[in-house]
Order: C-alpha cells, then structure tokens, then sequence
C-alpha cells in the first residue's frame, strides 16, 4: 500500500477547501439573484485610434435605410456625411471615466468656485429683464436656469472640443453598451442639422454628443429648445433669450414649480428603514412626504401637491464621523435629475443656485 505523503495531503486539503469555497460562493449567487459578468476589455481597448468605421457593415446599411426611407435623405447626401468618419479612441477612454462617479465633496469642487459663483451673480443681473420674462412665461427660477448654464459650458465659455458627428459615429460604432443609444441620436442630430440648415460636420461639443450652451444631446434639443429672441430659429449657440429660455422649458416640461423647495437637510443618519429603502434605489426611490416628515425632519417644508421625495447621500470628507449628508430632493430636484441622471449633478446645481443667490450652501 502506497503511504500518503505530506505534500499529497496537503494538495488534497488544498483542493477540497477549493472546492468547497466554491459551492458556499454558487449557493450564495443562487440565493441572492446576483449575476455573474466577465469584466471584459473595455471599448477603447479594442481600437486604434483614427480606425476607418465600415460603412458596409450590417448596422450601417440599416441605418441609411432608415435615414432614406423615414427622413428622406438621400444617397448622395449621406455620402457627403459619412464618407471619412473614423473613431476617436478618446471618446470611448473619457466615456469610462464619467464624472458623476465620484464622490461628492470632490465632484462639487469641480463646479462650484469662488469663480463660477461671482460669474453666475453678474449674469443673473446682466440678464435680470430677460430672466424677468423667462420666469414669467416658464416658470423656472432664474437662478438655477444660470446655474445650470454655468454648470454645463462655464456660462458659454466651454462648449466642447469634439466634432459631434465623428462622436456619434464613434459611439454607435464602438461603444457597444450604448449603441442603440447612440444610433438614436445620430438620427435625432443629422434631422436637426438639417431642419436648421446647418453643416453636421461643423458642430463641436462633448465626448457624449452634446452641445451648444446648454450642452443638449440631439433628442433633448429637438424636444425641449425653444426660440425666444423673436425669430423662429432655435439657437442654443449663440442666442442667449434661446439658450436660458431652452433650459427653463426643459425643467418645466418635467412639471418644474416656480419658488418652490428644491431639497430638504436630513442628517447624518436615517431614521427609518423605508427612507434607507428609498435611498437604496437611487433616483427613482420615493418616500411620502408625510413619512419624511414624521420619522425624520418634522421641519421640512410642504411637498407640491404632496408629491413623494427622493432621498439622496452624499459623501462628505472622509475621516469624520458623520461622513454622509442626507437629503430629501423635491419635485424640482427630481427635474434636475431629468437633465442629468446623477443626484449629485442635481446638488451641485442646487448649492450653486443657492451661492448665486446669495445663500448658505453646504453643511
């Protein structure tokens, strides 16, 4: 009979634990519903930058015929648009590297500066009629209107490097998580180029396809821009009554509340399960106003037509003890969040609508 040696023993313990490990880890996975996904290389990594973009490939014979047939461009037309289009390697890198993914008290600083307020405090007075109108008409306070117009391009000033078509191109090319996004938008961009009789190569904007002033995507601006200079030309460009009305009709049309609350402070600490519940699920996570107001701040102001409320944590500075700030985000800073999916996004709008006020911000 052969003895077992100590090195077998211990490479069958060693096996055994493996194995053993693993079932405890399949069992887990089955019990929670988690899903298992390869994290697999990411977009940029799989071209070079400059790549010619197949235009016979399946998708893009698609889309011309889509183009053709629904919008009525024609072949020469889309000849003269996509001939030459190429990736840009950039895009895919700065599109893995979102902003909103970081921590809040290091994503504020990124927007709310001593320059960013005082500039957003002459423009509110520099445009006090105009704003005057727009409040009136829309129904949106001016101060976050010019918030967000400095939050997007620095009050005009920064609009974009990218050419927007080749964005596009790039994304719906290479970008597969967001592909069909992006097909959509192409369509949205090159209809609004043509339907305001501009060069769709000539346009600059994001790493994400937006532009102008207000720093629209193509569908946003086909939806939401509005004229507001006395021609018929939507022009969120150069036409400031066009751009800061264009943001306003954007937040009124998700039911924007003029000089309403916008949020409310919480605390370091939730009181109740179904605020931690509500927090848990983001954006879309609501809770009664009643509930909020009952188990956690008895002092927070009415909700519009008692409409539920969002909660929202946001990191402070590490190393004290109360490193998260909680909020309760209204009506209106659900709006924001249309604009920008990001809560954090919408708070930085918010203090530094509060700051060009003239009000405290932050805790």
């Amino acid at each position: 009979m052969r003895l077992m040696t100590p090195s077998m023993r211990n490479c069958i313990f060693a096996r055994a634990s493996l194995a053993l490990t693993f079932f405890i880890f399949t069992v887990s996975i089955l019990l929670t519903g988690t899903t298992i996904q390869a994290a697999g290389p990411k977009a940029a990594d799989l071209v070079k930058d400059g790549q010619p973009i197949d235009l016979q490939q399946k998708k893009y014979q698609e889309l011309f015929a889509e183009l053709k047939n629904k919008h009525q461009f024609t072949d020469q037309q889309l000849q003269s648009i996509f001939k030459g289009q190429k990736i840009s390697r950039r895009v895919l890198e700065l599109m893995d590297k979102q902003w909103e993914s970081k921590p809040y008290y290091k994503y504020r600083t990124l927007f709310i500066t001593d320059k960013t307020i005082a500039t957003g405090k002459k423009k509110v007075q520099e445009y006090r009629e105009l704003l005057d109108k727009i409040e009136e008409k829309l129904g949106v306070d001016r101060e976050v209107i010019v918030a967000i117009w400095g939050i997007e391009t620095r009050y005009g000033t920064h609009q974009g490097g990218f050419n927007v078509l080749q964005t596009l191109n790039t994304l719906f090319d290479a970008y597969p998580r967001r592909s069909s996004f992006f097909r959509k938008q192409l369509v949205h961009f090159l209809v609004l180029c043509r339907e305001n009789n501009v060069d769709p190569s000539s346009i600059q904007g994001s790493y994400a396809g937006a532009f102008g002033q207000t720093q629209f995507i193509p569908s946003s601006f086909r939806a939401y821009a509005v004229s507001f200079d006395g021609d018929d030309k939507r022009d969120v460009w150069h036409s400031i009554p066009d751009i800061l009305a264009s943001i306003a009709n954007y937040l009124k049309q998700f039911n924007w509340t003029l000089h309403a609350p916008i949020y409310a402070e919480l605390g370091h600490t939730l009181k109740d399960q179904r605020l931690v519940a509500a927090k848990l699920k983001g954006r879309k996570g609501r809770v009664d106003w009643a509930v909020v107001r009952d188990v956690q701040n008895p002092d927070i102001p009415p909700s519009p037509g008692n409409k539920a409320l969002s909660i929202v944590g946001l990191e402070l500075q590490p190393g004290g003890k109360n490193s998260i700030r909680y909020i309760a985000g209204y009506p209106n800073f659900q709006a924001i969040t249309q604009w920008n999916h990001s809560n954090r996004y919408a708070m930085a709008v918010t203090e530094l609508a509060e700051a060009i006020k003239g009000e405290r911000i932050g805790q």
